[in-house]
């Protein structure tokens, strides 16, 4: 494990790995971590971590103006959780693998299970313990439970109430300006001159991106098999996200495919204009229709096939709905006219 790297400009207070990516001003308190894979896009100032806090690895945290993101002071949010325009309370302590989505409030002292789906709009009183897909609060939390949190927190609740920093960090885009590309067997990666791909992007093998993608922070995209991963014009990959495949599947995301962060993408067919939304998976040889809405969270089995304009959600999912026109671009995903100040903040 790298250790973190201190960042300079007056912000050395805080913990930023070398591998985690900052996109945008974070508002940071005293001995906040941001640990290695971590993606935090701040727009317009509109993340805010509490003194102590800590963003575990690999996790993504996405608030936009519309959209901001607070974590209270000593909460933390472990590795893999996405969180998107929602309010975490201080001192709770958000399982790996849990998806916030917007709007959520995540009271004081709160216990998320890992995987726990917190959908749009939850409210969550102090001092709750919140598991499922989609999340329910179980109980109130009893004297066991807050003594283990204090053990979590080095055996005490104080609230230090230190005022935030703002910091901004490059995407450090100018070093590797279309991400990693590696060669597999002869395959080399095609990448189209107007997508983007953030540098700490990967890809390998038999894949082709079309033109206007947008490849985000620690995606992962591996063709490392006898069949191709082709990826059509206009779609966003966003942070953290994973696509691969076995042999006997090609891997295709039509034109307009938005997929959220923290996806599980295997060898399937995704229409064109799809919206997945955080955390889901898509099994090897599912396919999705032109026009679909896949739920947070939600678990597309193998072989199962949606029509044009399902809504798709549940673990596993089954199609809850039929959408009467094209699922918009949700408020998390990246707009073009976003890239140059995110990617190259001075």
């Amino acid at each position: 494990m790298s250790p973190p790297a201190v960042p300079t400009g007056g912000a050395a207070h805080f913990s930023l790995a070398s591998s985690a990516r900052v996109l945008g001003t974070v508002h940071l308190g005293p001995g906040a971590v941001i640990a290695q894979g971590a993606v935090v896009r701040s727009q317009g100032g509109s993340v805010r971590l509490g003194s102590g806090s800590a963003v575990r690895e690999n996790a993504t945290v996405i608030g936009t103006p519309e959209l901001p993101v607070t974590v209270g002071e000593r909460a933390v949010l472990g590795q893999l959780c996405v969180v998107l325009g929602a309010e975490v309370g201080p001192l709770s302590e958000v399982g790996s693998g849990a998806i916030l989505m917007p709007f959520v409030r995540l009271g004081a002292r709160c216990l998320v299970g890992a995987g726990t789906v917190l959908p749009t709009g939850m409210v969550v009183p102090d001092e709750s313990v919140v598991e499922g897909r989609p999340g329910q609060v179980l109980r109130r939390a009893t004297a066991e439970d807050l003594e283990r949190l204090r053990r979590l927190r080095g055996g005490g609740l104080a609230l230090p109430g230190q005022p935030l920093t703002a910091f901004s960090a490059r995407d450090r885009a100018e070093d590797a300006p279309m991400g990693q590309l590696y060669t597999f067997r002869d395959k080399h990666p095609l990448v189209h001159p107007t997508a983007t791909l953030f540098s700490t992007a990967e890809v390998s093998g038999d894949v082709v991106i079309g033109p206007g993608c947008i490849v985000g922070p620690g995606v992962k995209i591996v063709g490392d098999s006898h069949a191709p991963v082709r990826i059509g014009a206009g779609v966003q990959l966003l942070g953290n996200t994973v696509l691969h495949l076995s042999p006997d599947n090609a891997l295709v995301l039509e034109d307009g495919v938005i997929i959220g962060p923290g996806c599980v993408v295997h060898g399937c067919h995704v229409g064109a204009g799809t919206v997945v939304e955080p955390g889901a998976i898509l099994s090897d040889g599912s396919r999705l229709g032109r026009g679909c809405l896949v739920g947070a969270g939600s678990l597309v089995k193998p072989l199962t096939s949606f029509p044009d304009g399902a809504r798709v959600e549940g673990f596993p999912a089954v199609q809850t709905g039929t959408l009467s026109t094209p699922p918009a671009a949700p408020r998390w995903a990246l707009r073009p006219e976003d890239l140059a100040g995110l990617r190259r903040l001075s």
